[in-house]
Order: structure tokens, then C-alpha cells, then sequence
């Protein structure tokens, strides 16, 4: 007999040789049907793994990031299988699961358009249907370079994953077989509802010396019902596309003279330095002090922060007086630089350093897209300087401000703790000590926080911050690090109460991330209907007709006296007509005046929405709009 552990802590004692679906089975058909694969030991696995010893064991659902993959990687090979169906010569490259779904990469010539994906999608249906049994089973080089003779793809892989001697992992469902390390679910018929979405081209392995494939996106749920509401968002993400709204509203442009570098045209300007303004407030206030540092720095510098050795294929790289220099991806060097330039003392710390600093890194053409990945951006950085005692203060106060950036934008996020990645530099002692630090802070708040094995800098590990936005899309924008390994290797110091040289310990953090991406993450989120405190033209005027306009132009005069960022439309167009084109371009009040207005000394308030808000003087609006504005409110307060 064997004891199996299970998540809530009760052990449970079985035969010898039980799989894992058999014990899933006896715990409930609502686990049993939802299980998509396991944990045993902490190992993933597949839900028919047999168990032959004492071990500790969770059942992974489609709620869970790793049940949902396994899921999806099986949603890969059906797509695969109906396109060996389909087109048997076509050849397969990799499928793997992605956050939001899964893609294949396939060697075929034409690459598949509409019709071709719908037919393959109806073949897909039926694997699902004939619901084949999902097997695992190994091979040696031989026998695995033998199963793929006729996919060159798969051979390749087979010679790296077999290069060290050990057999290689394949599945099998009905008459497709495909190289795999797994997980997968028990069978096809568990995957109830899918979708192809789209059709891009890919280089195989990102490298455009290589032959570009067709790489065919899709997504799966469990339920048909989960898949319809998936869609529906898909739908609704695409009229919030920020690239569309961007050029509608004239935010910003990307031109062809400068792919990934986005430029930003005067609308665009006033929602960035309004965002610049609002980060500059709450930091002052925080006590950061600014600062600025070069964007271009020789490339010992880099080499000395670590970040040559880790990120160079991300670099752009120049020569200047035979010298080689680089252009900063980060801004942290550069803030160690304003540190190091004089002695401190432990009176002077915390010191707490923001940099809007402006950043490149060298982005593949194919990962381009929009805001959200470019090639030059603007980081919020801030570096935090501080002694051994203050390192829990500092993180709380991080915490607390990035907490109230996003409240002021009403988003909701999840933490993530990631850990130490394999590449990474320092100690096991700094590593274990940084880490408990950012622990100790996400435990003492009594909020749920994902661990993300691996996946810290190669610095020091962090916590960051997923926001939740309106249709249910997650970005990662803030983070904490904590850093314990560039005081070392630029040994910065402060001298002690004691008289001697300390090393200090150094926080880097951002609150917006990216300032780009988070301008096309709020275009997103509000549908380019900015907040009024945003809204790159927050009023306008509409006079009726033309003998109104004397008084529209006095109106205007008034709303900019008062700091409001307002327009006259004096274009000879019908009244009705140059309300649409305002709603349209998002402004969130018109204020329209005719005879009456002139005679009573008033506006008729109209918002955004259509609404009618009725009439009152320009004082009582300026009141209004005025608190809106102050209170950063992200409704009317009309």
C-alpha cells in the first residue's frame, strides 16, 4: 500500500500501482471531470502517471495556470492532427500552450487562410468527437529519429533533446503521434469547445535567417459557454484596439520610417504629460528626488551591472573615439553612477531616486505591436538606496504608492513573487535573503499572491503587479526588485553609526512599467474615452450657428482662463453634426450656445454619452468640471 498526500493535507492509502485518474475518479466525478493534469511530489505530470511509492499529489484544473496549459498543449496536437488530415505534406514545427491559448507553427505551402482554417477547425471538432485516448511513451535516438523521418522540424529538435543520451518523450492520440514533453489531458474529448483565430507568419526559432512558417493561433475552453464569452471579449478588445483608437484620436503614430519607434502627436502629448505630471506629484510627496541620467554609456559599464553578459542581444551598440558604447535598456547603472559620485552616510538614507528614463532594446519585428511592444520607451523607474533596517519599510511604502496609482485608474491587480532564475548572479545567501524580504511584505498584507518559479531578474527576485482591466484581460505593469548584487559589483558603500563602510541595499521599482504601454493600456481600458483630468481636449464649444460665435469664442476664453483645455468648432456645419464629431473624438462635454444661451448668460451642457445635462451658467460648469478634474474622478460628477 501507498499514502498519497492531498492538497488540503488529508492522506489517503491506496493499491500499489494506482494512476493518478483512478484515485481522481474516487474523489468526486466533478473533480474527475474538470482535472486536467497533476502534481506529484511538485513534478508536473499527466493524470494517468502511475504511482508506485509515498507522495504528495494535486490535481490541476483549467482554473489553475498549469491545468489551463496542459489543456491547451493538447488543444496544439488536435490542431496538428487535422492538419496531417488535411494536408499531409504540410510539416510540423512546435506547438506549444501560450497565456491565452496555443499556436502551431506548420511548414505548408500557400499558408492557410479563412477557408483553410475553418476546415481544419471542423476536422478539429471531430478528434474531439471520436475523443481518442491520450497516451505518452519514449523512444531512443534511433527509433525517435525513425517515428519522424518524413518532419525535418521535429528531427532537429529530436538531436537536441537526445544529445545527452536520454530517450525522448512522445505522444500519441488515434493515428497522430507528436514529439512532446507533456503534460497532456487523459483524452481529445475533454477539449468541448475550440476556435482558430488567426494566421501569422514566424520564423522558425525567431530567427529571420531562417524559413518563415505559418503560425496558426487558436484557443479552447472546457465549456462552449466559455468560449463564447472568450470571443466576446476578443470582439470587444478589437474596438478597443489602441492602435485603431491611437490614429482615430491622433494619440499617436508609428511610421514606417521607424517601426517599434512610436512618435506622439499633440493629443497623445497631453494625456503623457499629464500622466508625467500626476507621477511627479505623488513622488514629491513619497520624497523621491529626480533625477536624469545619460542615454548613451560605455559598454564597461554594462558589462561591469551584469547586464552585457545577460541582455546584449537586446543592446543597441555604437562607437564612439574607438571606444564601444552602449544604448541603455535600463535606466539602474546609471542611477548607481548619481549614488556613487559622492559618500553617504546612514542619516542620508532611504534615498529614493526616480528616473522617467528612456530606455532601448532591440525587439524582434515580428513581436512589434503598437504601444505595448516597441522598441523605445519611457520606464518610471526609481531606485531606492537604503539600509538593512529600512529594507521592510521600503517595501511597504513601494507597495502603498503603486497601490494608489492604480486606484486613481480603478484597477483591480494580483501579485506575483517570482523567484531566483537560472541565470541569474550572487550568492545563495543574497538570493534567500532578498527573497524572505518580499515574502515576509506579501504575507503581513493578508493578500493571495502567486509564486512564479524562476522568473526574477537575474539580479534579485520581485514582486509584480497584474492588472485586472474592464473585459477581463490581465497586464503586468508594476514591479519590485530587490538587489543585493549591484552595490557589490560597483561597491557603493555608506559609513555606518558604527564608523565603518556598510553596503546598502538597493530597490528597483516602476508603478506605471512602461509609460507607452500604459497610455495604450488606458486607451484600452476606457475606449479612448479618456477621464475628464486626461482627456486631451476636455470641453468643447458649439456655437448653433455663425452669429453665435462671439459669444462661443467669450465661452472658450473663460474654460481656458480656468486651466481647461477647450476648443471652438467655428466650422459651418449644422449644430447636430458637430456634436457627433466631438462625441466621436471622445471629448467628454460640448457646451452649446445659441440665442437663449446669449440672452441668459448660460451653455447647454451636453456629455460625452449623448447626454443632455441642461443648462447653467459657465461659472457653475467651471465648478463642476473643475472637481471632476481635482478629484481625478473617472466618472461625471454631473
Amino acid at each position: 500500500m501507498i499514502h498519497v498526500t492531498l492538497k488540503d493535507g488529508s492522506v489517503k492509502e491506496f493499491e500499489n500501482g494506482i494512476s493518478v485518474m483512478e484515485i481522481v475518479k474516487g474523489l468526486g466525478a466533478g473533480l474527475y471531470k474538470a482535472a486536467c493534469a497533476c502534481k506529484v511530489n511538485g513534478e508536473l505530470c499527466d493524470l494517468r502517471t502511475v504511482l508506485n511509492e509515498d507522495c504528495a499529489l494535486e490535481v490541476l484544473t483549467f482554473d489553475s495556470e498549469e491545468g489551463r496549459r496542459a489543456f491547451n498543449h493538447t488543444a496544439s496536437h488536435i490542431l496538428a492532427q487535422a492538419v496531417k488530415r488535411l494536408y499531409p505534406g504540410a510539416k510540423l514545427a512546435i506547438g506549444p500552450a501560450i497565456a491565452d491559448g496555443f499556436y502551431y507553427d506548420i511548414d505548408v505551402e500557400p499558408a492557410f487562410g479563412p477557408e483553410e482554417l475553418e476546415k481544419i477547425e471542423a476536422e478539429m471538432h471531430k478528434i474531439v468527437k471520436e475523443a481518442y485516448d491520450i497516451e505518452r511513451f519514449e523512444l531512443d535516438r534511433a527509433g525517435a529519429d525513425a517515428l519522424m523521418a518524413d518532419e525535418p522540424y521535429k528531427l532537429e529538435l529530436i538531436a537536441e533533446h537526445s544529445a545527452n543520451g536520454e530517450p525522448v518523450s512522445f505522444y500519441k492520440q488515434g493515428e497522430f503521434t507528436d514529439l512532446c514533453a507533456g503534460p497532456h489531458l487523459p483524452d481529445t474529448g475533454r477539449v468541448k469547445a475550440v476556435k482558430l483565430i488567426q494566421t501569422t507568419g514566424a520564423y522558425w526559432r525567431g530567427d529571420a535567417q531562417n524559413k518563415m512558417l505559418c503560425r496558426v493561433y487558436g484557443v479552447a475552453f472546457p465549456k462552449q459557454s466559455e468560449l463564447d464569452a472568450h470571443l466576446k471579449m476578443l470582439e470587444e478588445a478589437k474596438k478597443r484596439d489602441h492602435r485603431k483608437l491611437g490614429k482615430e484620436l491622433e494619440l499617436f503614430d508609428i511610421f514606417d520610417e521607424g517601426p517599434g519607434f512610436p512618435a506622439f502627436l499633440p493629443n497623445g502629448m497631453v494625456v503623457r504629460n499629464e500622466l508625467e505630471k500626476f507621477w511627479r506629484e505623488i513622488h514629491q510627496k513619497a520624497g523621491y528626488v529626480e533625477v536624469r541620467t545619460p542615454q548613451i554609456m560605455s559598454r564597461t559599464l554594462w558589462e561591469n551591472s551584469g547586464h552585457w553578459d545577460h541582455y546584449k542581444d537586446n543592446m543597441y551598440t555604437t562607437i564612439i573615439d574607438d571606444m564601444d558604447y552602449c544604448i541603455k535598456p535600463m535606466n539602474c547603472p546609471g542611477g548607481i553612477l548619481v549614488y556613487k559620485r559622492k559618500p553617504h552616510s546612514y542619516r542620508d538614507l532611504p534615498i529614493r531616486m526616480g528616473e522617467l528614463g528612456i530606455v532601448h532594446r532591440h525587439e524582434l519585428s515580428g513581436a512589434l505591436h503598437g504601444l505595448m511592444r516597441v522598441r523605445c520607451f519611457t520606464q518610471d523607474d526609481a531606485h531606492i538606496f537604503c539600509t538593512p533596517d529600512q529594507l521592510m519599510d521600503e517595501i511597504f511604502g513601494v507597495i502603498n504608492l503603486i497601490d494608489s496609482v492604480y486606484k486613481v485608474f480603478g484597477f483591480e491587480y494580483d501579485l506575483e513573487l517570482s523567484t531566483r532564475p537560472e541565470d541569474s548572479m550572487g550568492s545563495d545567501e543574497d538570493w534567500e535573503a532578498a527573497t524572505n524580504a518580499l515574502r515576509q511584505a506579501l504575507d503581513s498584507l493578508d493578500r493571495p499572491y502567486k509564486i512564479n518559479e524562476g522568473d526574477g531578474a537575474f539580479y534579485g527576485p520581485k514582486i509584480d503587479f497584474h492588472l485586472h482591466d474592464c473585459i477581463g484581460r490581465t497586464w503586468q505593469c508594476g514591479t519590485i526588485q530587490v538587489d543585493f548584487q549591484m552595490p557589490e559589483r560597483f561597491d557603493i558603500t555608506y559609513m555606518g553609526a558604527d564608523g565603518e563602510k556598510h553596503r546598502p541595499i538597493m530597490l528597483h521599482r516602476v508603478a506605471f512599467g512602461s509609460i507607452e504601454r500604459f497610455i495604450g493600456i488606458l486607451i484600452e481600458q476606457f475606449a479612448g474615452a479618456f477621464p475628464l483630468w486626461l482627456a486631451p481636449v476636455q470641453v468643447e464649444v458649439i456655437p448653433v450657428s455663425e452669429r453665435h460665435l462671439e459669444y462661443a469664442a467669450k465661452v472658450r476664453d473663460q474654460m481656458r482662463a480656468a486651466g481647461l483645455r477647450c476648443e471652438l468648432d467655428t466650422r459651418n456645419e449644422k449644430m447636430g453634426y458637430k456634436i457627433r464629431e466631438a462625441q466621436m473624438m471622445k471629448i467628454p462635454y460640448m457646451l452649446v450656445v445659441g440665442d437663449k444661451e446669449i440672452e441668459n448668460n448660460t451653455v447647454a451642457v451636453r456629455s460625452r454619452a449623448g447626454g443632455d445635462l441642461g443648462v447653467m451658467e459657465p461659472d457653475a460648469f467651471l465648478a463642476k468640471a473643475k472637481e471632476e478634474i481635482d478629484t481625478k474622478a473617472l466618472e461625471s460628477v454631473f
